[in-house]
Order: structure tokens, then sequence, then C-alpha cells
């Protein structure tokens, strides 16, 4: 049985809590899109456009009690992203394959220009 890519991404990025997902499933599927449909790399673009929106939004933030680093979040999320796709460079680069022809014995001897 075949999973749903969307649902393949969301587990990827941990994204799978249905109530509070950072990016809709209309988006994910934009991303499969763009990435031919490409599980791994739909999930790092969506690793991308999460840490995006955490420098954005949450900066490096200090108070007296209170850390947060958006930068820094973010990018782990870049990193996990770059891993996502060098799985998938290492996946295309141990794939191999060949093609087989049909065999002339007399193929030099056939000329089109004869």
């Amino acid at each position: 049985m075949a999973s749903d890519p969307v649902k393949l991404v969301r587990l990827l990025i941990a994204d799978t809590d249905p109530e509070h997902q950072l990016l809709s499933d209309q988006e994910l599927q934009d991303l499969l899109t763009c990435e031919g449909g490409n599980v791994k790399l739909a999930a790092a673009q969506a690793l991308c456009v999460i840490a995006n929106s955490e420098t954005l939004i949450s900066k490096k933030i200090t108070t007296q009690d209170l850390s947060v680093d958006g930068p820094a979040v973010a990018r782990d999320l870049r990193e996990q992203a770059d891993r996502l796709r060098k799985e998938v460079a290492d996946e295309q680069a141990d794939s191999w394959g060949f093609e087989i022809v049909p065999f002339n014995p007399r193929a030099c001897y056939q000329h089109s220009y004869w």
C-alpha cells in the first residue's frame, strides 16, 4: 500500500500534529509539485520554508528568564534540509542501469546512404 506523499513529507519535517500544523496540505502538495514528486526534496524545501519563517519571526531574544534563538533553530532546520538533499543525491548516485538494445551483426554493413 502506497502512502500519501503529503503525509510522508509531514513525517519527515515533524509536522504531524493536526491541530498545530506549520504548513497546509496544499502548501506541501505545491512543494511536492515543485520537486517533481520527490518526498525528501519536498521535505527539504518545507524545512527551508519553516526556517525562513523562524528567522523572520523569532529573531534572537533574551530576557531575564527566557531566551529564544530563532536563527539557531533556522540553522538546524537548514542542516536537516541539507541532509535530506544529500540522501537524495546519494540514492541517485548509487542507482545505475543499462539499456538492452537489439544486436545486429550486419549493422556496420548496412548504411542508409547506399
